[in-house]
């Protein structure tokens, strides 16, 4: 028996949610304007979920489901959804993994049959594992030959150091070689159980018709009580490190301090202050760095939040002469943001980017979507884009710069810069601010 729907209605949209008896989520925001879908299966278990033995677990598995289950080969999943003219992605993050896709409203049952007999009836055949790794070993040296993501890889695993969150998604390649199909499927059965997952949709549907598609497979699945999906909370480290690597061009700078969690009251001023520090083109740092004083192609600031705990980066690009010079450029920003309020012109720019990029990527059922998702795996509640907005301008000039005195503390800051360093010395003076 299905749970009674909870409809609501807000100025701009109608989303309902259902429960079913085995504790699996149906979200679903109708659009009726519109002639497309865009649907998700949400995994509350992501990366940090995983024990260091199988570290990338995660990121395996979702590699996997696609290829084949007792229905369809490799290629068949791909070629049922492209010959709709249809999209299918998935991507695992720190603390979920999604499947989704995308197609014409008249091709939803299709694309959500392929969906779910791929997280339902995975083989995970010897052969493919054996290949798997290989490509997910590939992808680690890509990512490790790639110095920018490198960079930012071990500044993450520094300043989580010791914690789950710090582990990279990918694992390690030690991990990934001894994974086996044993190892999958005790993490396989659990993280995908319903009680751990949310569906959500965007576009022409209705909430009883995802219902009724999501019963079927779904609605006579056993749920399985098992230990919290995020585990302990994770403490920052402000750890230096560097590492030299002459054949590179430029030195890599990524430089980290404590945010918020996710769901703190005070995250919109802290997309505030992290707009107005590094957040486009008219920021402080893009402005300072690169237009003014030549010192970086590219140059930025971004939010990483968590369930728990959250992170504020910043990243620069910049020859080897010039790295003293452009850590002390950025922790001359962070003492202007401590010492005094940001102008008023400059918070209205920042809400008003803010605002604007919201605005337009909510145009997209894919976007809408996924906030279906996070906003029922994050706060248990959704919230109109009225009540966004209105957070967002409550943000005062004080609110901004109590924000940078409590994030921007000489001994919270972690740096670690990788490139050709020719005896360079990375210490904490450097970011006196």
């Amino acid at each position: 028996m299905i749970g009674a729907a909870n409809i609501m209605n807000t100025s701009e949209k109608f989303i309902g949610r259902e429960v079913l008896p085995n504790g699996l989520t149906v979200i679903a925001e109708t659009m009726p304007h519109l002639r497309s879908v865009s649907i998700g299966l949400w995994v509350r278990s992501g990366s940090r979920r995983e024990a260091a033995a199988v570290n990338g677990m995660a990121h395996f598995i979702e590699h996997m489901v696609f290829k084949g289950t007792q229905r369809r080969t490799a290629e068949q999943i791909a070629r049922e959804v492209d010959s709709v003219g249809g999209l299918l992605d998935a991507f695992t993050s720190k603390e979920m993994v999604c499947f989704n896709a995308k197609v014409m409203d008249e091709h939803l049952p299709l694309a959500f049959d392929v969906l779910s007999d791929m997280v339902l009836h995975p083989l995970f055949a010897a052969e493919d594992i054996a290949k798997e790794k290989q490509v997910v070993l590939e992808e680690i040296k890509a990512d490790d030959d790639n110095p920018e993501s490198l960079a930012h890889e071990v500044l993450t695993a520094n300043f989580w150091r010791g914690h789950p969150l710090g582990w990279p998604i990918l694992g390690r390649r030690a991990t990934v070689r001894g994974f086996t199909r044993g190892d999958m499927m005790k993490c396989f059965r659990p993280w995908y159980a319903p009680n751990n997952i949310i569906i959500t949709a965007a576009g022409h549907i209705e909430l009883a018709q995802l219902v009724e598609l999501v019963s079927g497979p779904f609605g006579s699945l056993a749920t399985h009580q098992g230990p919290a999906a995020n585990g302990p909370r994770p403490e920052p480290h402000a750890r230096l490190a560097s590492r030299n690597k002459p054949a590179l061009e430029q030195a890599h700078i990524t430089i980290a301090v404590p945010s918020y969690p996710l769901t703190h009251p005070s995250r919109y001023a802290a997309a505030v202050l992290n707009n107005i520090l590094g957040g486009g083109m008219s920021s402080r740092l893009f402005q300072n760095i690169r237009e003014r004083q030549g010192l970086a192609y590219a140059v930025f600031s971004e939010l990483s939040n968590y369930s728990d705990a959250g992170m504020l980066s910043i990243y620069a690009g910049t020859g080897r002469q010039t790295v003293e010079r452009v850590l002390r450029l950025v922790a001359e920003e962070f003492h202007k943001m401590e010492r005094e309020p940001v102008a008023a012109d400059e918070l209205r720019r920042a809400k008003d980017q803010i605002k604007g990029s919201l605005l337009l990527s909510l145009e997209s059922t894919g976007t809408r979507m996924s906030s279906l998702a996070r906003q029922e795996m994050y706060f248990g509640r959704f919230f109109g884009i009225e009540e966004i907005l209105a957070a967002l301008e409550a943000v005062t000039r004080e609110d901004v710069q109590q924000i940078a005195r409590e994030f921007f503390q000489p001994e919270k800051i972690a740096v670690t810069v990788i490139g050709p360093l020719d005896g360079f010395h990375l210490k904490r003076d450097l970011l006196a601010c």
